[in-house]
């Protein structure tokens, strides 16, 4: 049997940043702020910024890092609540917790978006809500916006697996009024840990440059995309001067390098991933037991995992077919059934009494989960649906499947 290839080896790091790198270490000069000007951060910031249309951008630690500062720059009171869709990861409502709001989930259906009606009945009472575009998939946008614009309330991207993908031809980060992106080694720009928050609002990002660190006067070594002295980011930067806490959840000049060297390759790895991605899923699509839910008509993917639904079987089933597209070299995770699952909102006990979301449970108990990187070649991405379709025929067998 020939085995699927390791789906968790990462893309080597480009040529580009291992000159840029070594120049760092022998200098020593990590720290984004030491250089007088054009640091690798601010660099990173103005190139991610371009590459997404948009005025600002600010680097930091994490996603996590960035979902946070998004949320303290809104300025929302001490237990403001915040919405999130119940299929996230656990960093999501963490980060709420982190700025000291309170966590409002909102069911999610069987194709893993939000469930439009329970969204509308809880946005009333809501102060923000966070879209998380979990594992890439995009919810219904223009409802969404429009319900929120109706009510007030501002909405923060969790675009963390969704760098590249398109809703009605606007890039997802950019539709809210703060987008945040994740450099994790498994997300489509690699710096091992880091994120990244972008928007057109100067108030907002200038609240988080002073947050992340920018102590003292460091944040004029920040800059606005249209001109390095935007006179708005200036003037909101100086206004909050010595006002705000000072969380340090920068990121550094080493990460940023490795970070920038990426960006050119983001195109190829959007199409790659893509083209891997929609492969696969109509090549199981011919077991009876795997449905793969169809992206909405608005939506233009960047996938570099896939996701879909066992369908008409069992948890002692499931659990079996877990193992045996294992034991075919292919490791799946069933988000509600892999133990302590930091996707599986009843997992996440630090919010303390948590609600019952039955659509949510239901989902998460059959939605199944691979990587699926964009480096794979279409024969190793055939390999990959084959051990699929053969661990479900294992565990189901042709007698169950056909009915004979």
């Amino acid at each position: 049997m020939t085995l699927p290839p390791n789906v968790y080896d990462a893309e080597p790091i480009p040529e580009a940043a291992r000159e840029k790198v070594e120049a760092l270490l022998a200098s020593g000069d990590l720290f984004r702020y030491t250089a007088p000007e054009n640091a690798p951060v601010t660099l990173l910031e103005s190139e991610f910024a371009e590459m997404m249309g948009v005025r600002y951008a600010l680097a930091v630690s994490s996603c996590s890092a960035a979902l946070f500062l998004s949320l303290k720059a809104l300025a929302l009171p001490r237990g403001a609540r915040v919405m999130i869709p119940a299929f996230t990861f656990a960093a999501v409502p963490s980060s709420i917790v982190h700025a000291d709001c309170d966590v409002v989930l909102c069911e999610c259906g069987a194709d893993y978006r939000i469930d439009l009606a329970d969204f509308r009945a809880k946005l009333p009472g809501v102060q923000a809500v966070i879209i998380s575009h979990m594992r890439g998939h995009t919810s219904d946008m223009d409802a969404i916006m429009a319900a929120c614009d109706a009510a007030g309330v501002p909405v923060i991207e969790d675009a963390a697996h969704s760098l590249g993908t398109l809703w009605d031809g606007r890039k997802i980060g950019t539709i809210g009024q703060i987008g945040c992106f994740s450099f994790q080694s498994y997300k489509m720009v690699n710096s091992g840990e880091g994120g990244i928050l972008i928007t057109n609002d100067a108030d907002a990002v200038a609240r988080a440059i002073i947050m992340s660190g920018a102590y003292e006067h460091m944040w004029k070594k920040h800059k606005a995309r249209h001109g390095e002295n935007s006179r708005d980011l200036i003037d909101a930067l100086e206004r909050w001067q010595n006002k705000l806490p000072l969380y340090n959840l920068r990121l550094s000049n080493l990460s940023a390098e490795i970070a920038r060297a990426q960006l050119p390759e983001v195109p190829r790895r959007i199409a790659d991933g893509r083209r891997n991605h929609d492969l696969v899923a109509s090549l199981i699509a011919a077991s009876p037991w795997i449905d793969v839910p169809a992206k909405l008509a608005a939506e233009v993917r960047a996938p570099d995992s896939l996701q879909f639904n066992l369908v008409g079987v069992s948890d002692d089933e499931t659990r079996a077919f877990q193992d045996a597209a294992a034991a075919r070299g292919v490791k799946v995770q069933v988000f509600g059934l892999s133990s302590d699952n930091a996707r599986a909102f009843w997992n996440w006990q630090f919010l303390g009494t948590l609600p019952d979301l039955p659509k949510t449970r239901a989902m998460l108990m059959r939605a199944c989960d691979t990587r699926l990187p964009a480096r794979l070649t279409p024969d190793q991405c055939a390999l990959i649906a084959d051990a699929l379709i053969a661990a479900a025929d294992d565990v189901m067998g042709e007698v169950k499947a056909y009915g004979t």
